[in-house]
């Protein structure tokens, strides 16, 4: 039988450091909305340390879907739904409502309007108070990018050119207009970061 779960090392290096995050983020009920969940690897690891919250991972990719469904299945996580198709762009969700959305690695893979339906959907879904959060690499006024960065940058860039690293400051002016808070930031290994907004 083939095992259609994928794998991204990077997931495996910055799961925990996101978790401790999250602890201090997430509600301790409700349902959870990830987007761009990717192999799943990233939603049962959580999954399995919040056990009265329940997980909706989504994804627009077929394989990113068999995958979150064949990892979901091997960890036997009972708080995550079955994957859902969902494009973050797209106008129309197959989600009514959320208590907090998660949407790591997204932002800097994907053409700006992603983001622009991402905020847009969170704030139709998300109550007051209830947080989005953001992981991932960022530009940020008064801050040197790092090389590596800066050099990812550039590689997004000649995969494709709506890709790159956004700045932070727009991603939040961005979030202001559609009524989420300013941001919390919290700095992660490897240049990233996690980037909190709050539905007001």
């Amino acid at each position: 039988m083939t095992d259609r779960r994928l794998q991204y090392p990077a997931t495996e290096r910055n799961r925990d450091a996101i978790l401790d995050v999250l602890r201090g983020t997430l509600p301790a009920t409700g349902l959870v909305l990830e987007i761009a969940s990717g192999s799943g690897e990233h939603v049962v690891h959580f999954a399995r340390a919040f056990s009265g919250l329940t997980f909706q991972p989504s994804d627009p990719e077929d394989a990113a879907l068999h995958s979150i469904a064949a990892w979901t299945q091997d960890t036997g996580a009972a708080n995550v739904l079955p994957p859902v198709m969902l494009d973050a762009a797209s106008d129309r969700w197959p989600v009514a409502k959320a208590d907090a959305i998660l949407c790591i690695n997204m932002i800097h893979i994907a053409p700006w309007r992603a983001t622009e339906g991402l905020l847009r959907g969170a704030a139709a879904l998300l109550p007051q108070g209830a947080p989005l959060y953001l992981y991932g690499p960022y530009r940020q006024a008064g801050v040197v990018t790092t090389p590596s960065n800066e050099a990812f940058d550039e590689s997004l860039k000649t995969r494709n050119p709506e890709w790159g690293l956004r700045d932070l400051e727009s991603v939040a002016a961005l979030a202001r207009s559609e009524g989420f808070s300013a941001p919390a930031i919290t700095e992660m290994p490897a240049n990233n970061l996690s980037v909190v907004f709050r539905r007001v």
